[in-house]
């Protein structure tokens, strides 16, 4: 079966192609035939080498797929042939909290990922796909969609009439921004361009915010809110952001730290924290059970995943270029 392997060392150039025996389920378990893949920001830091410098290679990189049960193992009964699925981004997080055995169990980083045509994996692992989206849809849910989910409704209780920030349009802000409309919420979306904010509106955000022409982005947000300050923020750009954040929020708000996109470390004003009582919290994507109740809200708002661009599963090393320039809006796809 066809596969890619960062091979010789981390750097586009060292994703390759390779050709790999086809797995065969065992006890429990089931064989997947990948249909469509989403791209996220991590699997870009890993393929570079920033996520793990010492991860051991090779390595099949990629947390994020969708396809159909082709075979299962004795005993299997979560699922049947001809199932459509996509594979939990830490197969061994059911439901629970997260521990560390959990959290070593995300696909496309310790263990290898979904990059290839084939995946043997748990009947445990896997949730079917919502009837109304296609593979490509389903596969961005695993990683951006219960990252959303989890900050905004398991952790952050989104009511009706609450204000949610989001950072960016990627992947993440854009499904909280979905979520968090069907929710009753206000979404306050921020960007560099102008066209991006426009189709944020469009996918329901009440208010925009150009941070290149408003760069005190955290003022006008407390002015949208009548001076109170905003109820969640989807924290995307890690140390260069948190600050402003911390100064948006409201007290008693909520930031959820999702990505570190302006970088890892940095002065955080952390007097702000203490002084607005301000919970910060860091996300890292969700369980099984989180993942389940998503699709179930999915389904019933027949929300659909919005999807920047398609590319064919050996124009792989184009696509992560693609999401280098950040030109996308939403979720960029590979499709098998």
């Amino acid at each position: 079966m066809k596969a890619f392997e960062i091979r010789n060392g981390f750097g586009l150039d060292n994703l390759a192609p390779v050709d790999r025996p086809q797995p065969a389920p065992g006890a429990g378990q089931v064989l997947i035939k990948l249909r469509a893949f989403s791209l996220n920001y991590r699997d870009l830091m890993v393929i570079m080498g920033t996520y793990n410098p010492r991860m051991r290679l090779p390595r099949v990189p990629f947390s994020d797929g969708a396809g159909e049960v082709v075979a299962i193992g004795e005993g299997v009964s979560r699922v049947k042939v001809g199932d459509r699925v996509t594979p939990l981004f830490m197969p061994k997080w059911i439901d629970g909290e997260p521990d560390i055995e959990k959290g070593k169990s995300a696909l496309g980083g310790a263990v290898d990922g979904l990059l290839q045509e084939y995946i043997v994996l748990s009947e445990e692992a896997v949730v079917l796909i919502p009837e109304h989206l296609s593979y490509e849809e389903g596969a961005t849910l695993p990683c951006a969609a219960v990252t959303a989910w989890h900050a905004l409704i398991t952790e952050g209780n989104l009511k009706a009439g609450d204000t949610v920030l989001v950072q960016g349009t990627g992947g993440v802000s854009i499904f909280a921004l979905q979520l968090a409309t069907i929710s009753g919420a206000r979404v306050i979306a921020t960007s560099s361009s102008d066209e991006k904010l426009k189709k944020a509106m469009e996918l329901g955000a009440w208010q925009g915010i150009n941070y290149k022409q408003t760069p005190d982005w955290d003022k006008r947000a407390i002015e949208l809110t009548g001076g109170i300050g905003v109820d969640h923020i989807i924290e995307v750009g890690g140390a260069g952001t948190l600050n402003r954040s911390l100064k948006a929020a409201r007290m008693g708000g909520r930031i959820s730290v999702i990505g570190a996109l302006s970088g890892g470390s940095g002065d955080i004003t952390t007097v702000s924290i203490l002084m607005k009582n301000v919970r910060v919290q860091g996300i890292f994507v969700g369980s099984r059970d989180m993942f389940e109740s998503m699709n179930r809200a999915i389904s019933a708002h027949k929300l659909r995943p919005v999807i920047d661009r398609v590319f064919p599963f050996d124009q792989v090393r184009e696509a992560l270029k693609y999401m280098e320039s950040a030109r996308h809006f939403g979720k960029i796809c590979l499709s098998a």
